[in-house]
């Protein structure tokens, strides 16, 4: 038998953190929303504020739902705003000891019932919750970028996740509208495992001159029917975020198929890491993305 779940926290206000924010909050959980500083909170209410906009302009949803939502949204920068939480979702950045040191500052002051879940998209479930004080109460619940949009949740049970910790996830998750999946705990669990690679090689192919930024886009719009290209989608995604992705893969399953592409971790290196910066396989200074390459 699952938990009865009201108040979700979620911690950071990122692109995910407040996308996840956003979708919970329409669906009548109240949310309790953290992040480092104001500033940081401030850009996630902005976020969720223009997207439900979107969605009002789309007839998705109407003024007042979005009213509503905007309501059930608390913010603060410190772990005790979510004590009265019954499940937290961490959403920080795909760094496993930035997440293992998140876990362990909340757990110190954090009631025994509360379920804990991870946003990440590739990191070994297991090896989180194991530094947690609660590893049958822990589990993986992916969500898709961007969380407004996309329908699919990937659900990985870490080896102590428990059966009604599974259940509780699971029913939040058909609550939001969304498609759960099982996955198992691998590296990258489905869809980044095989996204990320498919990513990596059209960095290659760029690399290797095989084809330039609009030329290897097109191709696979056109040729494979894709919406977006892969070099554009990797820019959304960031390309720190994918970066980490094939790092976990090369190292966690020891295949050199996986090695990630010399150009992508020079991009990184040099900052150019996506949209977010306004640089990255595309120049998104001007009016209109331009190739870089």
């Amino acid at each position: 038998m699952s938990v009865m779940i009201k108040r979700i926290g979620v911690i950071g206000a990122g692109q995910m953190g407040s996308g996840i924010a956003h979708v919970c909050a329409l669906k009548g959980f109240d949310i309790r929303l953290i992040d480092v500083d104001q500033p940081h909170l401030d850009n996630g209410l902005e976020s969720i504020n223009r997207n439900m906009d979107r969605q009002i302009g789309r007839g998705m949803i109407r003024p007042e739902d979005k009213e509503s939502g905007l309501r059930r949204i608390a913010v603060g920068t410190d772990y005790k705003v979510l004590s009265d939480c019954d499940l937290i979702v961490e959403a920080a950045t795909e760094n496993e000891a930035i997440k293992r040191d998140i876990f362990k500052k909340l757990c110190v002051d954090l009631p025994p019932n509360v379920l804990l879940a991870t946003n990440t998209s590739s990191i070994s479930v297991t090896r989180l919750a194991s530094g947690t004080d609660r590893p049958g109460k822990f589990m993986g619940m992916h969500f898709m970028n961007p969380v407004p949009m996309m329908g699919l949740v990937e659900l990985i049970r870490g080896i102590a996740t428990e059966e009604e910790t599974f259940r509780t996830v699971r029913d939040v998750v058909l609550k939001l509208e969304k498609k759960p999946v099982n996955a198992e705990d691998f590296p990258a669990f489905i869809v980044n495992r095989i996204l990320l690679p498919m990513i990596n090689e059209a960095v290659y192919a760029l690399y290797e001159g095989v084809g330039n930024v609009e030329a290897i886009d097109t191709g696979m719009k056109l040729g494979a029917n894709h919406p977006m290209g892969p070099l554009e989608l990797a820019d959304f995604i960031g390309l720190d975020t994918c970066l980490s992705v094939m790092q976990v893969l090369h190292e966690g399953l020891a295949d050199s198929k996986y090695r990630p592409c010399p150009l992508l971790v020079k991009y990184v290196e040099a900052g150019w890491v996506g949209r977010k910066v306004k640089r990255g396989f595309y120049d998104y200074s001007g009016e209109r993305p331009v190739p870089t390459r």
